[in-house]
């Protein structure tokens, strides 16, 4: 006979009410899901309020901005020596290195050039600091920074007698010097060298995994950093020297939206999409303040841009040391507000001396603490400008380091791009066969070859070619294959969406 089951006296355990606790942790989880920059933005709004309500608050913070950069300083190194290797390696011929980094230093000097002009000519057509106060520079203030570029050291410091040490003070210069010659050293093996590429191509994939992870952390060091800034700096300076800050901001956009459209345009490059791609990265620099903390994600945004990996991993680096466009428009700005402050000649052959100073003291920029403000005392001494005058400007240099850095990534990027049209026009014009990362980057993005062979492109006014398909789903493309297969470094972490992919 059959007997009924009993009913289970067990019940299913109550589900938990939505309340302030469930409340607070979707709100939690729903800002961890906003991509970088919203975040970046909502530390922003936060910390300037702390700071201003809570200054010691704030200036306590200054420890999360710290730590932050040291993470992301930590990584970079160990990512960029492996980039930089197995992009020269990988290049056909140490002929193609040696052209890529004259093309490089030629560009850096002519836009230098270029920008230093705009800056002087802005500066005097404002005429920027007449009858501005001069009593709240104190020369003590900079008097423990260092008072010049020793270019004696500066050619040391690209040459380190040991290449550890190099890589444990983050000497990137020495650093590029040394996977220079690596890279090339694999180049000559051939293919004995591929056992050693694909350990560096492992360990490259595992240090952009590892700055997704630091990445995640941003909005943090953003919230320290505007803390500590609002906190220690107030509104005061930034009143009282409000001109100078309009014009260095002034002078920056035009940077951004007359000189890099033009070079551009000139190349085929297509600007405004450019801007698209790596638009978060930037304004990430402008609020860190680093153009460091977004290396890694601007190597992997590049990459599916367009930016053949082989050049991106040589140029930006590069750039990092000797194209920073946005740190000279700055100092040229202050030099002729400092001259005009202290009443002394700013006539137009003063102004171009200023310039020629400039072209030579900013390539010293590498490898130096303080470099913007150093290179800006450095150029005050050399054309007898007084040391109060730099004093005079500290107090807002927060506010436009932040524009200089984000301009700085912007000209970088634009300058792999520049590079890398170049080097596709060349390659047809001489008629040989493009290597598979250019080839690649070519058919991606017909522009690179606008004006040698008649394909339409953003040159000519015609259409932006379609992203391939796929790419927006979350599947790699074809502009960001690798030579050997590996996968590119948008496909291992976008690390400035805050997830992984």
């Amino acid at each position: 006979m059959a007997v009924s089951p009993t009913p289970s006296t067990s019940q299913e355990p109550p589900q938990p009410r939505a309340g302030r606790g469930s409340v607070a942790a979707r709100v939690h989880w729903r800002f961890w899901r906003y991509p970088i920059g919203v975040q970046s933005l909502i530390a922003v709004a936060l910390g300037a309020a702390i700071g201003w309500a809570f200054p010691v608050v704030g200036e306590g913070l200054k420890i999360l901005g710290d730590a932050f950069l040291n993470a992301v300083q930590m990584v970079v190194v160990p990512l960029v020596f492996p980039l930089i290797v197995l992009g020269i390696s990988r290049m056909e011929s140490v002929k193609k290195v040696g052209r890529i980094a004259g093309k490089s230093i030629l560009y850096f000097e002519i836009v230098t050039t270029v920008i230093l002009l705009l800056a002087v000519g802005l500066a005097k057509a404002f005429d920027l600091g007449v009858g501005a106060p001069t009593s709240g520079g104190d020369a003590a203030a900079v008097g423990n920074l260092q008072q010049g570029v020793d270019f004696h050291e500066l050619l040391l410091h690209a040459i380190p007698k040991n290449v550890f040490q190099a890589f444990a003070e983050g000497n990137l210069l020495g650093v590029i010097v040394f996977a220079t010659l690596v890279g090339i050293a694999l180049a000559a093996l051939g293919e004995k060298a591929r056992p050693v590429n694909d350990v560096l191509d492992s360990f490259a994939g595992a240090m952009f995994k590892v700055v997704g992870y630091v990445i995640a952390f941003a909005p943090l060091g953003v919230l320290g950093f505007i803390a500590y800034d609002v906190a220690h700096y107030g509104f005061g300076n930034l009143v009282s020297l409000l001109g100078f800050v309009g014009v260095v901001y002034l002078g920056l956009i035009l940077v951004l939206g007359v000189v890099f459209p033009v070079i551009a345009a000139i190349y085929g490059v297509r600007y405004v999409a450019m801007l698209r791609s790596i638009g978060d990265l930037a304004g990430l620099a402008f609020v860190t303040r680093s153009s460091e903390a977004v290396l890694a994600p601007l190597l992997g945004r590049l990459e599916k841009f367009g930016v053949s990996r082989s050049t991106s991993s040589f140029v930006v680096p590069l750039g990092y040391s000797f194209n920073t466009d946005g740190s000279v428009l700055y100092q040229a700005v202050a030099l002729v507000f400092i001259a005009n402050a202290f009443g002394l000649d700013t006539s137009w052959g003063s102004l171009l001396l200023m310039v020629g100073v400039l072209v030579v003291l900013s390539k010293g920029m590498a490898g130096v603490a303080s470099a913007s403000v150093v290179v800006l005392l450095a150029a005050s001494t050399t054309i007898g400008l007084p040391p109060e005058g730099v004093a005079l400007l500290l107090g807002v240099d927060f506010i436009v380091d932040m524009a200089r850095t984000g301009v700085n990534v912007v000209g970088n990027s634009l300058a792999a791009a520049v590079i890398d049209r170049s080097e596709i026009r060349g390659a047809r014009r001489r008629g040989e066969p493009l290597p598979a990362d250019l080839d690649a980057a070519a058919a991606a993005d017909p522009a690179g070859g606008a004006g040698t062979d008649g394909s339409p492109g953003a040159a000519a006014g015609g259409p932006a070619p379609s992203a391939p398909a796929g790419a927006d789903e979350g599947h790699p493309s074809p502009v960001t294959a690798d030579r050997a297969g590996a996968p590119a470094p948008d496909e291992r972490v976008d690390a400035t969406q805050g997830s992984q992919r």
